[in-house]
């Protein structure tokens, strides 16, 4: 990230609205980066207010600043919350409208502001694509709006920033990661160039996702007997925990460049029937993205097996679970990914989401006008979604 002020001046940027979250305030990143744009010149106006799962209020009250302070440049920091919440404003600063005026996508008509996307977890892949997921604060839906001219200029991957996640957040941004990953591979609009960046990302977030999840994940602070233990005196339990402490790093940036490579991936692929699933939970119950595609993606694979299982088998190859002609790949991957998902001690059915069975039918009618279930590899509607909802209520 130290190289932040240097990208932004070569942006052309002078007056920048900085967009961020409570949380990576918290964790000091934003101040790092405030100051690296302070140190380049420029001036920064912070915009520290985004809420997870953010709302149309969200993206007015940054536009209040970003019009006050006539900012020509964005910066966000975090996770697909602040870059959302920096495209929708960037759509209404330079654009004008409402968000759900660009509901969609290309129906910005005018330049937009250049971008700089900074992610701190690994999870969305947000930097990668030119969607702003923003929810209408009335009705809660979730509106998908795209533009090719909301993409980011510059995104700065930085495994270092991702270290201060908690466990869960940890959890919940991979298993988020990797459905992007088996969605986008097999997703109807799926072709060459998204399935080569899909496929890279699997292999990449599967084989690093246990490391990260695993306990005591945190590093060490620097009052901590292996931080001042000399090499010259280092005993094998601190060359052991040395030792694990680089591999779990070295996983974070794996993690980190998986999630941006299937979020290049959905840029060219879109999504399928599990995030069509997942938005209305979260409107509903508030169940955090991360655990309702963590419940939803095993029973979407295993209702695509028969549609794709050439697709399946592929990446059920690459992680040696089977031949890639298998025709049971689909349901190996369903198991992995459930096993995951528990031993991330994240729930795995809908009641352990306190989600109200009797709300099913509306849930399931609500998903089947979900964008991404338009693009799932098989066909779907309120019934069949239904369906999923069902068998995954107790599983």
């Amino acid at each position: 990230m130290a190289r932040l002020g240097e990208f932004a001046k070569e942006l052309g940027g002078s007056r920048v609205l900085f967009v961020t979250d409570p949380g990576i305030e918290r964790a000091g990143h934003a101040a790092k980066g405030i100051q690296f744009l302070h140190d380049a010149g420029l001036d920064v106006s912070p915009f520290d207010d985004v809420q997870p799962n953010p709302t149309t209020e969200d993206v007015d009250r940054g536009l209040a600043i970003a019009k006050k302070q006539e900012v020509n440049l964005i910066v966000a920091i975090g996770g697909g919350s602040a870059m959302d919440c920096a495209r929708g404003i960037n759509f209404l600063l330079t654009n004008g409208g409402e968000m759900r005026d660009y509901w969609g996508v290309g129906k910005a008509t005018k330049p937009m502001l250049p971008l700089i996307a900074i992610p701190t977890t690994a999870g969305t892949g947000s930097e990668a694509q030119s969607f702003a997921l923003i929810a209408d604060a009335k009705t809660h839906m979730k509106m998908a709006c795209g533009d090719k001219k909301a993409a980011c200029r510059v995104a700065i991957l930085d495994p270092d920033l991702t270290l201060s996640m908690p466990a869960g957040v940890t959890a919940t941004t991979g298993i988020d990661a990797i459905s992007h990953a088996i969605e986008s591979f097999v997703t109807t609009k799926r072709n060459a160039i998204s399935q080569l960046f899909s496929r890279r990302a699997w292999r990449l977030l599967v084989e690093a996702f246990p490391v990260v999840t695993a306990a005591n994940l945190d590093l060490p602070s620097s009052g901590t007997a292996s931080s001042r233990t000399g090499p010259d005196h280092a005993g094998p339990d601190v060359l052991v925990e040395r030792s694990a402490m680089i591999k779990r790093v070295a996983a974070r940036g794996r993690m980190l460049l998986g999630a941006h490579l299937a979020g290049a991936a959905i840029e060219n692929s879109m999504l399928g029937a599990t995030h069509a699933l997942a938005n209305p939970l979260t409107a509903h119950f508030g169940v955090t993205h991360g655990c309702a595609i963590g419940v939803m993606l095993p029973h979407v694979i295993r209702f695509n097996a028969s549609a794709v299982p050439a697709l399946y088998g592929r990446l059920a190859a690459d992680l040696g679970l089977c031949a890639a002609n298998d025709p049971g790949a689909g349901n190996l991957i369903a198991d992995l990914i459930q096993r995951l998902v528990f031993a991330a001690e994240l729930p795995t059915s809908l009641r352990a989401c306190r989600v109200d069975a009797q709300l099913l039918p509306t849930l399931a009618e609500e998903a089947s006008h979900q964008w991404t279930g338009t693009f799932n590899p098989r066909p779907v509607d309120a019934m069949s979604l239904l369906k999923l909802y069902q068998s995954a209520f107790d599983s």
